[in-house]
């Protein structure tokens, strides 16, 4: 199964670094979004890390504009942007239904080979599927922050995923410089499932006073050589984010380990969201 043309439904965090690893590959790799203006901000940004990596010398230059030539904006419309693909990575944000829409699109539009995939954190990858018609075709590659950056491609598999589909979909992660683990649908998969519980524990402390998050954060880093500590993570990858996965993950499990502490809600409801907002466990504004 040849996975040349790639399309990235969702040009924001995530969906503009799925782009850029699928360009800077080889593939033809095309980023599609409702908003046309996110679409050029994430094709910039894109161009922007790949610049920053020629800065540090750990890009070339001809590898950089390698990449950019393989990267394009996608038709507006969805069923005219997925037609041709042969891979296709939904990275929009985290609501069922959203989601399902999008599949229903993708499986009437999509060539017959070709994979659709999500890049879901923490959402049943089995509901997803449902809509597409094609469930054996469908399967989660839960990508990390930054994209470009972080090694780990986590592909989810399904009861009805073809081993053909998760063999190729190894093979693409493998082709675009990522460690492939595979893991069975199952709430949280094993990486969010893992990082959340440490990460609300974390928040917990801080709002104990057990200690500052810095302070938890070198703890974890020294202590236990974790390269980042749970809090600075938790800036990373959004309290908002954090927040809808743990509330997910304590309803479809019934455990009080996800329970969000309320500093997380309150954090979330006062718009410190982390990097992508300035501010968070740490000051992100400078």
């Amino acid at each position: 199964m040849s996975i040349e043309r790639v399309l990235v439904i969702g040009a924001g965090t995530m969906g503009h670094g799925i782009a850029h690893v699928a360009a800077q590959a080889g593939c033809q790799a095309y980023l599609f979004d409702v908003d046309q203006d996110v679409v050029q901000a994430g094709l910039g940004k894109v161009k922007a890390n790949l610049q920053k990596g020629v800065d540090r010398g750990k890009v070339t230059q001809e590898a950089m504009d390698a990449a950019l030539a393989n990267l394009h904006a996608a038709p507006a419309d969805l069923a005219d942007a997925a037609k041709d693909m042969d891979l296709v990575v939904e990275a929009v944000p985290e609501r069922m239904e959203l989601k399902q829409s999008i599949f229903g699109t993708l499986g009437q539009a999509c060539p017959a080979h070709a994979i659709l995939a999500t890049n879901t954190s923490s959402l049943p990858v089995t509901d997803i599927a449902q809509t597409s018609g094609r469930p054996e075709q469908v399967i989660g590659m839960h990508f990390f922050n930054p994209v470009h950056l972080m090694k780990l491609l986590e592909i989810v598999k399904t009861e009805q995923t073809s081993d053909e589909v998760v063999a190729a979909t190894r093979e693409i992660g493998e082709r675009w410089g990522k460690t492939c683990v595979v893991v069975k649908d199952s709430p949280g998969f094993a990486t969010s499932r893992l990082g959340l519980v440490l990460g609300l524990e974390a928040i917990r402390m801080v709002e104990e006073g057990v200690a500052s998050a810095q302070d938890i954060d070198t703890a974890l880093e020294l202590g236990y050589r974790h390269p980042m500590g749970p809090l600075k993570l938790t800036d990373l990858v959004g309290l908002d984010v954090r927040l809808g996965i743990a509330d997910h993950l304590a309803e479809v499990l019934d455990d009080r380990r996800f329970q969000p502490p309320q500093l997380l809600r309150d954090m979330v409801a006062e718009g410190k969201l982390g990097k992508k907002s300035g501010q968070g466990f740490y000051d992100w504004s400078t």
